[in-house]
């Protein structure tokens, strides 16, 4: 079989390797799409993704679709279309029952923080435990299947928020993740939804996805004390500056973005004055049911996705995916 491997920044390959067979409790998989995260374009372009440094190729992807290709329990009918909860939760942990995805000890699929790494879904086929294994509904299309898991996300970052109902909100970027964000929190019932970000393009994608305002950072003014909540989607540093000028009084912000490993300069000062609350956001724990399951009926989540390139062609697919005047959600075919 075929799969990408990336040997160092802006070294990725197609290369072969034996096709892997299944133990008992894990299941084989077809892939058809994998989107490209994020981290994803962390490993490829510096052959890090913060703290986490490629030391052996590293086969990307945690977002995927795929169709059963053999369940040796017989189980699962070879071709029943699926996603992947990509998370193995470490050990229980007393105090963090309710939050699996906390505990220490974990992986996740396409990550370079286990040594050796926890190769990702980026190849023809790859193997998983049942239990990560989420059957679609036939309703919802593979392609937009490969959203599971970063609406999953959005959906865990939305609940950290709180209430949303009637609620005035700002989404600041409006990557893949900050679309899906728009989405979750048009489902929750928000009542009127603004946008922030650079680039026109991006914002015009977050009006399909239920976005009320859109603000260009550098031209449209971002108001002061106006939300009251705020989800910062860049993990840029002045976004959190940003973020925590325009909440309202005892408002809440939610860093969904994933903020550099360092010491970098934010100003949070006026969180005192406001009695503001910041929460941060971290993967998700079971929310991927959730997402199926809005998937399958919100066919306007189409729209996130942007671009579906062959996995042959990764470099471009990774070059596109970076550039977000042009891309949302880039998908690889396999």
């Amino acid at each position: 079989m075929k799969q990408l491997a990336i040997h160092a920044a802006e070294d990725i390959r197609w290369e072969d390797r034996p096709l892997p067979e299944p133990r008992d409790g894990e299941v084989r998989l077809r892939v058809r799409y994998v989107g490209i995260c994020g981290s994803d374009l962390h490993y490829y372009f510096h052959g890090a993704n913060g703290e986490y440094t490629i030391r052996e190729p590293l086969t990307p992807g945690h977002e995927l679709s795929a169709v059963v290709d053999l369940d040796p329990s017989g189980e699962l009918a070879a071709g029943t279309p699926v996603t992947v909860h990509p998370a193995r939760f470490g050990p229980s942990v007393a105090g963090l029952e309710a939050h699996p995805h906390l505990r220490p000890g974990g992986d996740y699929l396409g990550s370079a923080a286990a040594d050796p790494h926890r190769q990702g879904a980026a190849a023809e086929q790859v193997i998983v435990e049942r239990a990560m294994v989420r059957v679609l509904p036939e309703s919802l299309p593979l392609p937009r299947a490969a959203l599971a898991e970063p609406l999953a996300v959005a959906l865990h970052a939305v609940s950290l928020a709180g209430d949303v109902a009637g609620r005035r909100v700002l989404v600041l970027g409006a990557g893949p993740i900050g679309l899906l964000v728009v989405a979750a929190l048009r489902r929750a019932g928000a009542g009127a939804i603004a946008v922030a970000d650079l680039r026109r393009e991006a914002l015009d994608r977050a009006r399909t996805q239920g976005a009320d305002e859109l603000l260009v950072v550098g031209e449209d003014a971002v108001a002061d004390t106006a939300f009251d909540i705020v989800l910062e989607c860049s993990g840029a540093a002045p976004a959190l500056t940003q973020a925590v000028r325009s909440a309202a009084r005892t408002g809440v912000i939610v860093q969904v973005g994933m903020l550099p490993n360092e010491a970098v300069p934010v100003n949070l000062a006026p969180m005192l004055a406001k009695e503001l609350q910041l929460r941060g956001a971290f993967r998700f724990s079971d929310e991927i049911d959730d997402a199926v399951a809005m998937l399958a009926e919100t066919p306007a989540l189409d729209a996130v996705i942007t671009h579906t390139l062959p996995a042959q062609d990764a470099a471009a697919a990774f070059a596109t995916a970076r550039d977000a005047s042009v891309s949302g959600k880039v998908l690889l075919e396999l």
